[in-house]
């Protein structure tokens, strides 16, 4: 699996514009799925340039939560590329084109690749089950980490989570993961890192990721 952030506050490769906000690319199991996609359109598209990412070629769309960070793009997103979008059920259907698969319960997407469902009545992760187990990605982790990790559970013992965990200080529910990557909105990123700098891993617009 190759996980490409495209969007997010900070910068890990020279030459990307950073922005408040979240995107990642999740290429797994033959699919290309865009998770997220942050703020601004044009930032989006205009990151995906530098990294040789065609939006063309993206299957489809996860958006994790209906915040502007996270969805912001989606419409210049769609005008190139009308693909199918899952978003949680308490999300307005985007007015682009393409299919819109709104999500409540628990979702199996493909073979391996799962929605959390809508928690707390806001917000979807995404679940890929990898050989070592579950590697979770979320958006801002509003319902809570403790809430996704739970609702991964019956995948496995969830191996890696990525993205914006906002306000996360239960650092214990995270001491059995293998890798962590915190991103946009995390608040705790030096806590996090001081505590576990063995799984700790840097976020950032064009870090690239592989499990």
């Amino acid at each position: 699996m190759k996980i490409t952030i495209i969007y997010d506050n900070d910068v890990w490769q020279t030459g990307l514009k950073p922005d408040w906000g979240f995107s990642c690319l999740v290429e797994v199991y033959g699919k290309a799925i865009l998770f997220d996609t942050g703020a601004n359109g044009r930032i989006l598209l205009g990151n995906m340039i530098k990294l040789d990412i065609d939006p063309r070629k993206i299957d489809e769309v996860f958006i994790s939560h209906s915040h502007f960070d996270h969805m912001g793009g989606l419409l210049d997103f769609l005008s190139i590329n009308p693909c199918r979008v899952y978003i949680p059920l308490s999300c307005s259907a985007p007015a682009g084109r393409g299919e819109i698969i709104k999500v409540k319960a628990p979702l199996k997407m493909h073979e391996d690749i799962y929605s959390t469902g809508e928690l707390s009545g806001i917000e979807q992760s995404l679940i890929i089950n990898t050989e070592t187990g579950p590697v979770v990605i979320a958006g801002c982790s509003h319902p809570g980490v403790g809430k996704i990790l739970e609702a991964a559970a019956p995948h496995g013992s969830v191996t890696a989570l990525i993205g914006g965990l906002h306000g996360f200080n239960e650092f214990n529910l995270i001491e059995d993961l293998e890798m962590i990557c915190p991103t946009h909105c995390t608040q705790y990123k030096r806590e996090i890192k001081s505590l576990y700098p063995g799984k700790y891993e840097e976020g950032g617009a064009g870090r690239i990721i592989e499990i």
